[in-house]
């Protein structure tokens, strides 16, 4: 499975560069792991993680403290069901107000 993110300020209507995102997955016991930490490209994407988050459920978390001052990060879990399927999540970021789906 490959997992993919793109962070967007839609206040600017740019792509957020320099956040950081901390990749994590749920234990058994519903403590969390952290698999990997990155920082959005110029592009605001994070394309590699060096890791592969397997089957069951994860969670993105972005420092957006330098975007929102509403919002000093923003969390979006989510469940792997089929580790062969690439996965997109991206984060679309105003003041305050925020949004996300499962991309492509």
């Amino acid at each position: 499975m490959s997992l993919s993110t793109h962070v967007l300020d839609a206040a600017r209507g740019l792509p957020a560069r320099g956040v950081a995102v901390r990749l994590d997955r749920r234990d058994p016991d519903g403590g969390w792991t952290t698999l990997a930490e990155a920082r959005t490209d110029a592009d605001g994407r994070i394309g590699e993680w060096g890791v592969l988050p397997g089957p069951g459920v994860h969670r993105l978390t972005f420092d957006t403290g330098g975007l929102s001052e509403f919002y000093p990060e923003v969390t979006v879990a989510f469940t792997v069901t089929d580790p062969e399927r690439h996965l997109h999540v991206p984060l679309l970021l105003s003041p305050f107000a925020y949004s996300t789906y499962r991309g492509s």
